[in-house]
């Protein structure tokens, strides 16, 4: 079976720059912002356009792939208020995101912490659901559990309870971090006891993941996050078997995005995304460890843009 495919929520990371870059090249269903924090206040319009400008373009990419707004935050009067008014703008359903595991973010009881307390949970979802016209998708972002996984059925429960459309199951608890193993098979257990869609996450690589994954769990939709980015055609890959980018194909890619970057708001931060983004392709080219230890020396942004053109020329002058 050929999944559908989800880019995952990844805060820092996944802006719309990003969602647009990948969606370009991949046949994403759909995609995930950001977290949008919500305290005890609405959120002016302006806070859900800067998060998620695709609102102004029918809650799509320019490629036209729908785009859903996360939120984050405990008090659920507020939640459901700003899920409301996420949906009025555009967005193509809401997601409520228990799963973050960020320390900063978890102590003011958001994200992750939220698992150690279902029944808050299920509030949020529920005050969420009956806020948000019953045509529009409410949805949730979990992981197994906070210290262990002994609660994860509970968990889902609790979301499932609450009314949500669909759940999206990161299989580890939040002290596993980002550690391997994924455990697939507490999401197949929560798949056979829900009576709404699970979509499986986590340790999906390749679209052999995906296939060992849908095999386990039994889904059929899965959610990509940290190999969405270290392989930037995984999408395809999972979905219509393109091969995987080659180096020079990604190389091409990152001087793509460091243009759109450039001439963007978001410029001043560039030096830092472009590392970052190094981070996850290390895992998947040698080239890019190699590239990677000449790049990291530059602070300026001229200095790295450069250095990504000369590691081109370089390929070119090889053929």
């Amino acid at each position: 079976m050929i999944p559908k495919v989800v880019l995952a929520p990844m805060e820092g990371v996944v802006d719309n720059l990003m969602r647009d870059l990948l969606s370009t090249i991949n046949p994403y269903d759909l995609l995930v912002t950001e977290f949008v924090r919500v305290v005890d206040l609405p959120l002016p319009d302006k806070v859900f356009y800067r998060l998620c400008p695709e609102l102004e373009n029918g809650g799509k990419t320019p490629s036209g792939t729908p785009v859903r707004v996360q939120l984050l935050g405990q008090n659920e009067e507020m939640l459901a208020w700003n899920a409301n008014r996420a949906i009025e703008l555009g967005s193509h359903g809401v997601d409520i995101n228990f799963g973050c595991p960020a320390k900063l973010v978890n102590r003011s009881k958001g994200g992750a912490a939220l698992l150690q307390y279902p029944e808050q949970m299920y509030r949020i979802v529920k005050a969420m659901r009956d806020a948000v016209p019953a045509e529009h998708l409410v949805t949730a972002k979990v992981r197994l559990g906070y210290e262990d996984k002994s609660m994860y059925m509970e968990i889902a429960d609790a979301v499932a309870q609450g009314g949500a459309s669909e759940i999206a199951v990161h299989a580890r608890s939040k002290v596993d971090g980002y550690k391997p193993p994924a455990y697939w098979e507490y999401i197949a257990e929560i798949r056979n006891n829900l009576n709404i869609p699970v979509i499986a996450n986590g340790e999906i690589w390749s679209a052999q993941d995906a296939e060992r994954c849908v095999e386990v769990t039994g889904c059929e939709t899965v959610m990509i996050g940290r190999g969405a980015i270290s392989l930037p055609n995984l999408a395809a890959s999972i979905k219509t078997g393109e091969a995987p980018y080659d180096w020079r194909q990604t190389l091409q890619l990152m001087l793509d995005y460091s243009e759109r970057e450039l001439s963007g708001r978001k410029s001043t931060y560039y030096p830092a995304r472009i590392k970052q983004w190094f981070s996850y392709l290390n895992r998947q080219y040698a080239e890019a460890s190699e590239l990677f230890r000449e790049l990291r020396v530059h602070k300026d942004t001229q200095s790295i843009v450069s250095c990504l053109g000369h590691a081109m020329d370089n390929l070119s002058a090889k053929d």
